[in-house]
């Protein structure tokens, strides 16, 4: 399914705390869980993979946590843990880094080691392009460094089109509102 069916399909809450695809739950962390998943200590109400956190949720989420202080709450251009529903645990994480600026928005995420290889990422992706679409935002962005092969498959299988390639990433796009011709 692309973009705009699996927008038109309504797999989004319009509260935008909690958005759930046909597999997937992504839900948008406070301070308090962030500050857990970067100290890797669950709280009691916790499910996590025996993988997770994993290098990558560590550090995104350190980034979440900057900006919340800095600025302050973050949703719904946050960092989203993304958990399984067939089991309830937590296997990765998408986000945005960082605030719209001029109708653009640019992503990043990751999946654990054991739950890579299934599609995930890509219903993550589109679920969370609902967010920027929801917002009226007109384009995302994400970068994939050149040998993350699975990363530019993803993007692509999300609708992304590879925008341009410099010494150490590729550069891809995505518009969310078709353009009409003047």
């Amino acid at each position: 399914m692309d973009f705009f069916g699996f927008l038109q399909e309504g797999w989004f809450s319009a509260v935008m705390t909690d958005i759930n695809t046909e597999r997937l739950q992504l839900h948008a962390i406070d301070v308090a869980e962030a500050e857990r998943i970067v100290a890797g200590i669950a709280g009691k109400d916790d499910i996590w993979a025996d993988d997770y956190p994993f290098e990558g949720d560590v550090g995104a989420v350190g980034s979440f946590l900057r900006a919340s202080a800095m600025h302050g709450e973050q949703r719904p251009f946050g960092y989203y843990r993304i958990t399984r529903l067939s089991d309830g645990r937590a296997i990765g994480g998408i986000g945005f880094k960082g605030k719209p600026d001029s109708g653009c928005v640019e992503i990043g995420y990751g999946l654990v080691p054991s739950a890579r290889g299934h599609g995930y990422t890509s219903e993550a992706v589109m679920a969370l392009m609902t967010i920027a679409a929801t917002h009226g935002l007109s384009k995302v962005i994400a970068d994939t460094t050149l040998e993350n092969i699975a990363s530019q498959r993803t993007l692509v299988r999300a609708g992304f089109s590879l925008m341009g390639t410099d010494a150490e990433y590729h550069h891809y796009e995505v518009l969310l509102r078709e353009q009409t011709a003047n």
